[in-house]
């Protein structure tokens, strides 16, 4: 028996051993949602051999059929299948508090950034986010958008979101998308396997976590309005962002531009420097939520809203990830499933390339030769390939330096 198989009948080790490994996942795991599942790779299957590859290809499969971000799901459920529901926890927490209390403090500070760095280093995060956006739509693209109908559905995203903003248009795109994909991407997709994490949880628990993800995401906005409770409308919108996001982190953008600067609560120049700040951070994307929570203008502000932009965000992806293990089995052999997913993923393409006009573009580009710099970024990061925290940080110094 090899190394990978004796780990796989060993008894559950505890949560603390599994937020161990995912606090070193946290620290290190630069590069987005796709290199952090490199990482789990070799950190989970090849180096700690808590799961063999079809029972990690097939929590990724997972993973990348809910909405929310895919590499933290992808933690979640190894978490889960590991050390149980504390396990679960165990992995979020360990792989987001690095990024996430970094992006807090940033968010606490950014009042004062102009005053501590100047504008031509929020100008800098502004460019390099850009380049990160477009690098992002490209990479979707090849594999999301291939092909006649999927390319069709992605251009259709693009167009009517360039004419009709909001979330309610975002979220009338991915059903259009969906039900295309339904209706014309039938096609043949491998199954796969059967994996024992889906036997932990009960029917119960997975009914309960079900009906509590569509609860609240009914119930938060009406009672956000009916309390007149700021910290309910500041949860109530990251809820809605981590429910309804499909293909990763940068897809949040957009939603979270429309629903944090279109209320006010943060300018747009803010908003896209802390975007930018995020690339530069490991650990999931998402924690971006925290720099929104933290320096928004209304209340609830600072450290307690940071911290429940960050729980709400990731709030749905708890609960996903726990309801859908014991249904994933007999859910992912269904031809309408994997087709309206496809359609999904192509949608998110062109919601992405929308939002990389506006308001990425619109914001990060003042004069002529910003055109210049962010295409510099681009090639320094699709090209020349170096890492995007790298990217972000040398053009966030260059541009504060020359504009001094």
């Amino acid at each position: 028996m090899d190394e990978a198989a004796s780990h796989e009948t060993a008894p559950d080790s505890g949560a603390l051993e599994v937020f161990r490994a995912f606090l070193g996942q946290g620290l290190t795991a630069f590069g987005g949602p796709v290199s952090h599942i490199g990482y789990f790779r070799r950190e989970f299957v090849e180096r700690r051999g808590w799961l063999n590859e079809d029972a990690f290809a097939d929590l990724l499969a997972l993973a990348q059929f809910l909405p929310g971000p895919a590499s933290s799901q992808l933690g979640m459920a190894i978490g889960m299948r590991r050390a149980g529901y504390a396990g679960l926890l165990a992995a979020w927490a360990g792989f987001t508090l690095p990024a996430g209390a970094a992006m807090i403090t940033l968010g606490y500070l950014a009042p004062h950034l102009a005053d501590y760095w100047g504008q031509g280093v929020l100008h800098g995060l502004q460019i390099a986010a850009a380049a990160v956006v477009l690098q992002a739509v490209v990479a979707m693209a090849r594999t999301l958008a291939v092909g006649p109908i999927r390319i069709g559905i992605a251009v259709g995203g693009a167009v009517g979101l360039f004419f009709a903003h909001g979330p309610v248009a975002q979220v009338l795109a991915l059903v259009a998308g969906g039900l295309f994909g339904l209706a014309f991407l039938r096609e043949e997709i491998a199954v796969p396997p059967d994996d024992p994490a889906s036997h932990r949880v009960s029917g119960a628990v997975s009914m309960g976590a079900l009906c509590a993800f569509g609860l609240l995401l009914a119930i938060l906005p009406f009672a956000a309005v009916m309390l007149d409770s700021p910290t309910l409308s500041l949860a109530s919108v990251f809820y809605r962002a981590g429910a309804l996001v499909f293909g990763g982190g940068h897809v949040v953008l957009p939603l979270l531009q429309d629903q944090v600067v279109g209320r006010g609560w943060m300018d747009p120049d803010t908003f896209l420097g802390g975007y930018g700040a995020a690339q530069a951070m490991p650990g999931p994307l998402f924690s971006f939520a925290g720099f929104v929570g933290a320096a928004q203008d209304e209340a609830p502000g600072g450290w307690f809203g940071g911290l429940v932009a960050l729980v709400a965000i990731f709030l749905p992806s708890l609960l996903l990830v726990t309801g859908m293990l014991p249904v994933w089995d007999r859910l992912k052999r269904q031809a309408g499933a994997r087709a309206a997913m496809a359609g999904l993923n192509a949608v998110v393409v062109g919601i992405l390339a929308a939002a990389l006009w506006d308001p990425v573009l619109k914001t990060a580009i003042h004069r002529t030769s910003d055109w210049a710099l962010a295409a510099g970024a681009y090639v320094f990061l699709s090209v020349v390939r170096i890492p995007p925290w790298l990217v972000v940080l040398g053009f966030a110094a260059l541009v504060g330096v020359f504009t001094r």
